[in-house]
């Protein structure tokens, strides 16, 4: 059986440093398929002789009609029997403007202007994103960071882990990460932000993880939420769910949120659940 992902979502969304990442991690990565030859693809990568296991295909163009096409290729590949999954890449309009103003490319859909091109766009492609198994928000992500991100989800993993799970750490002013399945705020906590001596470190700074952790009710928060999660993640993967993400959201996304993403990661691995940690707004 071999493992395919598809790459689709909005042009400006870091389709192109996605496939470069997942090449880089081992994957044979082909560029703008025809939806007709995807189905064939599940054929060739699992014919005799073939050396090649994971497979990342990134899409052009799918809106309108191709994506309808597209999706049925997509079915029609599942119907293989092999592992198939569909990232979608998503940004705001003025990100994505401003990605477009910076680089001074064309807009593929360009005949109306970058802004009513994009707005064009986005509903030709809904299609596509109400039926991704991940949609990732890359508006708030550098090239690096998106690169930490698609290493997390597509990276290799232990022979006996059936679900990515992942520790999100954000600052709320900065907005909601769209990409998260669960969501707790840390902001009841007393914020080292108002301490000028560790304003200017972060959560993996040993002086603010003192300041957070030594907080009387920190502790009793994070047992309780490992008192919740322990359970919940074995049945999210009994399930079959194959990307679970928890934000965990302060004010900046600096201080708190960091301190805690990485004490609640550490505990959890070591009651046997294998994570990752990542942390969106650490350097804003």
């Amino acid at each position: 059986m071999a493992e395919f992902v598809i790459v689709s979502g909005l042009s400006g969304a870091g389709r192109s440093t996605a496939g470069a990442c997942l090449e880089d991690l081992g994957w044979f990565v082909i560029d703008n398929l025809p939806p007709s030859i995807i189905p064939r693809m599940g054929e060739l990568v699992s014919g005799p002789g073939s050396e090649v296991s994971r497979v990342a295909l990134i899409l052009g163009r799918t809106g309108g009609s191709d994506a309808e096409e597209y999706l049925v290729a997509i079915e029609q590949l599942r119907e293989g029997a092999h592992s198939v999954r569909v990232l979608f890449l998503e940004a705001p309009d003025d990100v994505l403007v401003r990605r477009y103003e910076g680089t001074r490319r064309r807009h593929p859909h360009s005949d109306a202007g970058v802004e009513a091109a994009i707005t064009q766009e986005r509903v030709s492609l809904e299609p596509m994103k109400s039926r991704a198994d991940i949609v990732l928000e890359t508006g708030e992500l550098n090239s690096n960071q998106l690169r930490s991100r698609i290493n997390e989800l597509f990276g290799e993993t232990e022979a006996n882990e059936t679900m990515r799970t992942t520790l999100l750490s954000f600052g709320f002013k900065h907005g909601l990460p769209l990409d998260v399945d669960i969501v707790l705020d840390v902001r009841f906590l007393p914020n080292p932000y108002w301490d000028e001596e560790l304003r200017e470190l972060s959560g993996l700074d040993e002086d603010v993880k003192k300041f957070v952790l030594g907080q009387p009710e920190t502790e009793e928060f994070v047992q309780k939420t490992i008192e919740l999660f322990e359970p919940l993640l074995p049945l999210y993967s009994r399930e079959g769910k194959s990307y679970l993400t928890i934000g965990i959201g302060c004010t900046g996304g600096r201080h708190r949120s960091v301190a805690l993403t990485e004490e609640l990661g550490r505990r959890l691995r070591v009651m046997g659940h294998p994570l990752s940690t990542f942390h969106r707004d650490i350097d804003r």
